[in-house]
């Protein structure tokens, strides 16, 4: 408890509102007149929103900063049609689809795949690629498939799966890949220019893999400044700091206010794994379309586990739960509590759409937290 209790310091918490507070002010005050509006900021990491509004992040800095929740759910940003031929999969005799437990009430265009269980599809939920893999020994006569959802945290465990089935010969085990990279994500909300931002919240596990320098394109492309940060209260105060200091004084950059695991070349160990398994590719996510470059395939020395190669099903054209919104709000174009739906029909007893769903879904971080926009 040390640790933690070193990063939720009440005292050290209010002097870091208290300095973006005033300087925000002051900057103010120099150009005699009040911002046009709160610097806007946004959190790319899922994890990241649950932590502002548990902590209460945006009532404190309520007309100083604005924040925005980004597209950092892999759940949410799962599109339809990649759900859509997981489920049929999990329909192809004697197949077990394994998959993480949020992924089976993601609502696809015919159902669930917890829909596709209850209709007699082996869909079983595990806790790692492991043990799927486990499953996949146990079961030797079965085809057994692990849904490949997520980015660049997760994909290096799931390479390293891969490699491990390869050593163990087990040729009934395979992997739907729709794992996807998260800068190239960024940048199309940069381009697409829906939403006028000032400063990206870096996602922290993320960056443990890839490295704060993967965010360099941020300030030398864009003129933005990036903060990785931590999860902990103090590490998101002191990442929306460094980036209110950057944004006042002019001075764009990568700010990595998470150093005790993030380092600038991130984990080379862990990229390298990811590398040896998978290529880079075009991605299909919910809310942007197909997206270049950033998402991961098989290469073609282990196209013998790509589930999608191996089993290729049919699928009809996808579509999105009517009047869900999930995907202007993964763009952070829309607040949660903008969807017509959003706590009436939409409740995650309930969900109409992922974001919604996930653990990580902003919908279910506003519902949860009962919180509306303090902007």
């Amino acid at each position: 408890m040390k640790f933690i209790d070193e990063f939720r310091d009440p005292a050290l918490a209010k002097k870091l509102v208290q300095q973006i507070r005033s300087e925000v002010t002051e900057a103010e005050k120099r150009t005699a007149a009040p911002l046009k509006h709160p610097i806007q900021l946004m959190e790319f990491c899922g994890g990241h929103t649950h932590a502002i509004f548990r902590f209460g992040l945006r009532e404190l800095l309520k007309g100083k900063v604005a924040l925005h929740s980004g597209p950092g759910c892999p759940v949410c940003v799962t599109a339809a049609k990649d759900l859509d031929q997981a489920i049929a999969l999990a329909k192809v005799p004697d197949v077990i689809l394994t998959t993480f437990g949020d992924m089976v009430r993601v609502p696809g265009s015919q159902g669930t795949l917890q829909d596709a269980r209850a209709d007699g599809a082996d869909v079983r939920i595990v806790y790692s690629a492991l043990d799927a893999l486990t499953i996949a020994q146990q079961n030797p006569e079965r085809p057994v498939i692990f849904l490949g959802v997520g980015f660049e945290t997760t994909a290096p465990t799931i390479a390293a799966t891969v490699i491990q089935a390869e050593e163990r010969a087990l040729s009934n085990f395979s992997v739907l890949s729709l794992h996807k990279l998260t800068p190239p994500a960024m940048q199309a909300i940069l381009n697409a220019g829906e939403v006028a931002l000032d400063g990206i919240i870096g996602p922290g596990h993320v960056s443990a893999v890839i490295g704060s320098e993967a965010w360099d394109f941020l300030p030398q492309d864009y003129g933005i400044s990036c903060a990785v940060s931590g999860f902990e209260p103090l590490d998101m105060l002191g990442a929306i700091a460094a980036l209110v200091h950057a944004i006042i004084t002019g001075t764009p950059a990568v700010i990595n206010t998470y150093a005790r695991s993030v380092r600038p070349e991130g984990n080379i160990i862990a990229q390298q794994i990811m590398g040896r398994v998978f290529e880079i590719g075009t991605a299909h996510w919910r809310g942007f379309g197909p997206i270049p470059a950033s998402g991961l395939q098989f290469r073609d020395a282990f196209a013998h586990r790509n589930a999608a190669e191996l089993f290729p099903v049919e699928v009809k054209e996808s579509k999105e739960p009517p009047g869900c919104r999930c995907g202007e709000v993964l763009r952070g174009v829309i607040l949660p509590t903008e969807c017509p739906l959003f706590g009436k029909v939409c409740t995650p007893r309930s969900p109409v759409g992922p974001c919604m769903v996930s653990a990580e879904g902003a919908c279910a971080a506003y519902f949860k937290y009962g919180e509306t926009d303090y902007e």
